[in-house]
């Protein structure tokens, strides 16, 4: 199996969720994180594919490639750590290269435009398995479809849109030559 697709919630993408190199992570960093490590070391795959919902920040509708990744709840500025960053460790965001967005993930659903968020988009899953994927050494493909704004709005906005973005997950997998 050269690659595996792996999205959170089969709400997110029914038909996508049929195909049998796709597994559902569930949501949140910590269901992710042992999902997609599992799933590395029982598949073995050359390449990994995170396809989901996201709150768009500084991107409006659509899909979008994301090839940076960052935490947005860890937060350990008292021990002299910048946000972001977990202890102990050198870089605070994964990198992929600059031709995509970053995304920042975290276990909680942005609802406040207000927060000072430096990323292009928000999730829950993106930062965990890219860490998965960097740790076991294979190659980690994302891309979010906006979903909300991160605002007042969002959870009504998520319910409305969560199944949406399929359409475009299997258009990327098929310019991929991953899907007919």
């Amino acid at each position: 199996m050269s690659d595996i697709f792996l999205i959170a919630l089969r709400a997110e993408a029914p038909a996508l969720a049929d195909h049998p190199k796709t597994f559902c992570t569930g949501v949140g960093k910590v269901n992710a994180a042992l999902a997609a490590a599992r799933l590395i070391e029982q598949k073995r795959p050359a390449r990994v594919w995170n396809f989901g919902t996201a709150g768009g920040i500084t991107v409006g509708g659509g899909i979008h490639q994301c090839t940076r990744f960052v935490q947005r709840d860890m937060d350990v500025r008292p021990l002299g750590f910048a946000q972001g960053q977990t202890p102990y460790e050198e870089h605070i965001v994964l990198s992929l290269g600059d031709h995509g967005l970053t995304c920042s993930s975290g276990d909680s659903f942005v609802t406040d435009p207000a927060l000072s968020i430096p990323a292009d988009l928000v999730d829950m899953e993106a930062y965990a398995i890219a860490k998965a994927c960097a740790h076991a050494g294979v190659e980690f493909v994302c891309y979010k479809f906006i979903s909300d704004r991160a605002d007042g709005g969002s959870t009504e906005d998520w319910s409305a849109n969560v199944h949406r973005g399929e359409d475009s997950y299997i258009e990327v997998l098929r310019r991929a030559g991953l899907w007919s």
